[in-house]
C-alpha cells in the first residue's frame, strides 16, 4: 500500500492532465472562450497545453515525479488564480467543475511533492 497510493496519485494527475489536452490542443470553444478571455488565445492555449503533457509525461517517470509536481503546482496554481480573478467559479455553465478539478489537482500534486521531497535537488 506504502508504494501503491503514491503511484495511483501520480496516475491520476497525470491523466487529468493528459485528457485536458484534447480541448487545448483541438481547439475546443470552451477552451478558446477561457483563453481569449484572459488574452492568451491561441498562443497560450497551446504553451499550456505543450506544459500540461511534459508535466504529465514526467510524472510518471519515477526520477522525474518531484519535477512534474512541481511544474503541475506552477501550471495550476496559475489556473487557480485566473479563475479567482478573471474567469470566476463557474465557466459555461459548467457548475464549477473545471474550478473544482483544478483545485484537486493542486492537492493532489502538493501530497506528490511532499512524498517525493528526499528526491527534490537545489541548485
Amino acid at each position: 500500500m506504502k508504494k501503491i497510493l503514491p503511484l495511483l496519485l501520480r496516475i491520476i494527475v497525470a491523466i487529468i492532465l493528459i485528457q485536458t489536452l484534447r480541448f487545448k490542443f483541438t481547439a475546443h470553444p470552451d477552451s478558446v472562450y477561457i483563453f481569449t478571455k484572459v488574452g492568451m488565445e491561441p498562443y497560450g492555449r497551446i504553451a499550456t497545453g505543450v506544459t500540461e503533457l511534459i508535466a504529465g509525461i514526467l510524472l510518471l517517470i519515477p526520477r522525474t515525479v518531484w519535477i512534474g509536481a512541481t511544474l503541475t503546482l506552477g501550471i495550476i496554481g496559475g489556473a487557480i488564480m485566473l479563475h479567482l480573478t478573471k474567469l470566476g467559479i463557474e465557466i459555461n455553465s459548467d457548475g464549477g467543475i473545471l474550478f473544482f478539478t483544478a483545485v484537486i489537482t493542486f492537492i493532489l500534486s502538493a501530497i506528490i511533492l511532499w512524498i517525493n521531497r528526499k528526491q527534490v535537488i537545489f541548485f
